[in-house]
């Protein structure tokens, strides 16, 4: 079976209290649900991770790379801007991977205009609130030919 890994960066286990304006209502907990729904109207099978920690991040990455994962989806939240340990990490898995963002980050803070991990990403996708990770979960597994 096709296997997604879904990523969720720094304070996104905040999501539902965070800042509604750019982010919703929504909890990781709904989009985490929402996205195993999905996976399995696409038969294929997406494994969810957060975490506030960089270097856990990295190790989580690592593992998906000897689990063989087929595909990544990753919000990275502000470490998209300077990460380039994530970046780093993520080219080793050698398979696509979709960076995804709930705002337009090109619509906010000038700081947010620049990721770090575009340059590497297969695609990029970003201001369609809770439905851009539906979006991501459909691209990617057209990518991979599920």
């Amino acid at each position: 079976m096709t296997t997604i890994l879904m990523l969720h960066g720094v304070n996104h286990n905040m999501f539902g209290h965070r800042n509604p304006k750019h982010y919703g209502t929504v909890t990781l907990d709904e989009i985490n649900a929402n996205m195993a729904k999905l996976a399995e109207e696409l038969g294929v099978e997406v494994t969810h991770f957060q975490t506030n920690d960089e270097g856990k991040m990295v190790e989580r990455i690592h593992q998906g790379y000897q689990d063989k994962v087929d595909a990544v989806i990753i919000n990275a939240g502000a470490w998209t801007h300077y990460s380039y340990a994530i970046r780093d990490a993520l080219e080793i898995l050698e398979v696509p991977f979709i960076e995804m963002h709930m705002s337009n980050v090109h619509a906010r803070e000038e700081f947010r205009h620049h990721s770090v991990l575009a340059e590497k990403a297969a695609g990029i996708m970003c201001g369609f609130g809770f439905e851009t990770y539906q979006l991501a979960l459909r691209a990617v597994v057209s990518m991979v030919g599920k």
